[in-house]
């Protein structure tokens, strides 16, 4: 686990070193146990520690900012070359099933000096090139320079787990494991995506795809590879190396595939414990994390483990009492963090430097203390629930996309049965389930004027709607009209576009700020693969009950009280009160300089809301948030919105 950045230049171009250094400081964090640069240029290859920058040209440098997780001797150390010199590995992540790995390359005649996963990924790569990529098994993101071809090869793991950052200079080409580190470039561009702009500002979504909310940085993709050839950079290639299985259907019963999930799941966290350093983990007192913990317990009795828990005053989004119940039963050593508007304010320069583009939601500043505290504890790898929502179908919403399926099937009995069972479920109510239903069942032309009705419009009016349609800015719609299975089309989505890429995101960040290793045993491709072949109904339940499956799978493992719950809080913090309590500060914010000359907003309109709001008004979810964060971050990195 670490950070990593790179840059390749034509035989003309020069960067100042001072902004090289600046690159590799900016990625300290990420791991400050050590750091390494290579220098190469037409066969001849030269490694530096430390901040070592000499007076020399190059074709491509490669630096490295280590977290020593695995072999935490000077054998583990970056860049990371062959003995031959033809291969140079920078490595930012884990490959959880190395020693598998290790034992067939060793069977091969390859031979090992360390007991790092970063040379087991190396020599991979020498026996088995881009194919390696789906024989791993873990989080990555890393470059590799091939002396022979001379290329730069960067991949990405298959759920994006871990970031891959990169940008096209004027004479060469730059990536990095953030942004920030590449606006240190001469010419990194700082103009705004206008289309990205407009889906985190209407609907909070980013992250997905190639495209970040600056239009000349890009990100890599999850499960893509991307090749760059030194002679000629216009060459480069993006590949993708795997995808989901969405058609495959397993002829398996409810209790078989509780078994089988069983079992995948708490292989992946005796996988995941694999660490040479500290290993505790977030609990939230929901049903992910809580497996987690649990299975933790399951495989190691006399463990002590730590636990992380944020705890909100809020009574109604407080988590405490089933945090509690999971640390009783798992004899866990759990520590309580609590966070308040104040603190929020005071660090929040500092938190939109950190994540480098708009985040959705306060949450993120308490998840970000979580790990503070866990690092105060001297814990340096953390497990977390990610993605399970996204697999086992654990968002609310999943039950109107379920009701959609069994519509669109023309099982309208058992859609009948499912709209009366889920109404009785806390929060929901038979209206608010139909209409969420509709973005699963109306054709898409029809979804506009429909949101208009029920003020869900693509393009309110606090947008300025003449500004993004100038740009061909196009309304984000939310038909599913790729087939019957819509639940399956529902989960897929959130896994690989809206849901799951930001979270990653927000955990990365959050983490390596406090060097800390977050690992998600969730997302490994057998799991998913598994899930997906499974029928809907095992995801959600005829009841409308979410998380069927996982939940089965985990009797006797789990409390029951925690499988058994019928409510969904998530990770959640008084956003509302937070922000009342601050209302002069973000009174502040929104009639600011910055906000007047960012031409996306209406600014009258979105005081008149603030106003309508300090009045009594509707609050409409993270609505404000992202007003605020969005001006937050055009001032903090100088965004160009024209």
């Amino acid at each position: 686990m670490c950070g990593i950045a790179g840059l390749m230049q034509s035989s003309s171009g020069t960067i100042e070193r001072a902004k090289m250094r600046n690159v590799l400081r900016g990625l300290e964090h990420r791991g400050p146990d050590d750091a390494g640069i290579l220098y190469y240029k037409k066969g001849q290859a030269s490694l530096y520690r430390r901040e070592t920058l000499p007076d020399e040209d190059f074709e491509v440098m490669l630096l490295h900012q280590r977290l020593s997780i695995l072999d935490l001797s000077e054998a583990g150390w970056q860049p990371m070359g062959t003995s031959d010199r033809k291969f140079f590995l920078v490595f930012n992540g884990e490959i959880y099933n190395y020693l598998e790995l290790r034992d067939e390359l060793k069977a091969l005649g390859y031979e090992f000096y360390s007991d790092s996963d970063t040379e087991v990924l190396l020599l991979a790569y020498r026996a088995w090139g881009a194919e390696v990529l789906t024989r791993l098994v873990g989080m990555f993101a890393f470059a590799l320079l091939d002396v022979q071809k001379r290329k730069l090869f960067l991949a990405r793991d298959l759920f994006g787990i871990k970031p891959l950052d990169y940008t096209w200079l004027q004479n060469g080409f730059a990536f990095a494991s953030e942004i920030p580190p590449l606006l240190e470039l001469s010419g990194a561009g700082r103009r705004v995506n206008a289309q990205r702009l407009y889906e985190y500002l209407r609907f909070g979504i980013t992250d997905h795809g190639s495209e970040t909310l600056f239009l000349d940085i890009k990100q890599l993709p999850s499960a893509h590879y991307l090749e760059v050839f030194l002679d000629n950079p216009q060459r480069s290639q993006c590949t993708r190396f795997w995808k989901i299985n969405l058609h495959q259907q397993a002829d398996i019963s409810f209790k078989e595939a509780a078994d089988r999930l069983r079992t995948h799941f708490v292989n992946n966290v005796a996988l995941h414990l694999r660490s040479d350093v500290p290993v505790g983990a977030a609990l939230s007192g929901g049903i992910d994390s809580s497996s987690i913990v649990m299975a933790m317990r399951h495989l190691h009795q006399g463990l002590d483990i730590h636990a992380f828990s944020y705890v909100a005053d809020n009574t109604l989004i407080s988590e405490e009492r089933w945090i509690d119940i999971v640390g009783n039963h798992g004899k866990l050593l759990v520590h309580k963090v609590k966070s308040n508007p104040e603190e929020l304010v005071n660090d929040l320069d500092a938190l939109v430097y950190l994540q480098g583009e708009p985040f959705g939601s306060t949450s993120i500043y308490a998840q970000r203390q979580i790990f503070q505290h866990a690092r105060e504890k001297g814990i340096k790898v953390m497990l977390d629930g990610q993605g399970a929502d996204e697999i086992f179908g654990g968002y609310t919403f999943f039950i109107a996309a379920r009701f959609g399926s069994l519509v669109r099937q023309g099982k309208w009995v058992d859609a009948y049965r499912l709209l009366q069972s889920a109404s009785s479920l806390p929060g929901m109510n038979k209206w608010s389930l139909m209409f969420r239903a509709m973005d699963f069942v109306m054709p898409t032309k029809l979804q506009e004027p429909l949101r208009r009705c029920i003020n869900k419009d693509l393009m309110p009016s606090w947008l300025n709607a003449q500004w993004f349609r100038s740009r061909e800015v196009m309304p984000k719609s939310f038909g599913y009209t790729g087939g019957k299975e819509v639940l399956k089309e529902c989960l897929f989505d959130n896994l690989i576009e809206s849901s799951l890429p930001h979270l990653l995101r927000y955990e990365d960040r959050n983490s390596m700020a406090y060097s800390i290793e977050s690992r998600v045993p969730f997302i490994t491709p057998d799991l998913v693969d598994f899930m997906f072949s499974l029928p809907e109904e095992y995801a959600v339940s005829q009841e409308g009950t979410t998380k069927a499956l996982f939940r089965e799978a985990m009797r006797g493992i789990v409390p029951n009280q925690i499988l058994d719950r019928k409510d969904k809080i998530g990770f959640a913090t008084p956003e509302k009160d937070w922000l009342l309590n601050q209302k002069g500060w973000v009174s502040e914010v929104l009639a600011s300089e910055t906000a007047s000359l960012i031409p996306a907003f209406n600014v009258v309109e979105v005081l008149k809301r603030w106003e309508g709001i300090l009045q009594g008004g509707t609050w409409s979810d993270s609505q404000v948030w992202r007003w605020i964060n969005i001006i937050l971050w055009v001032k903090k990195f100088n965004v160009r919105v024209e």
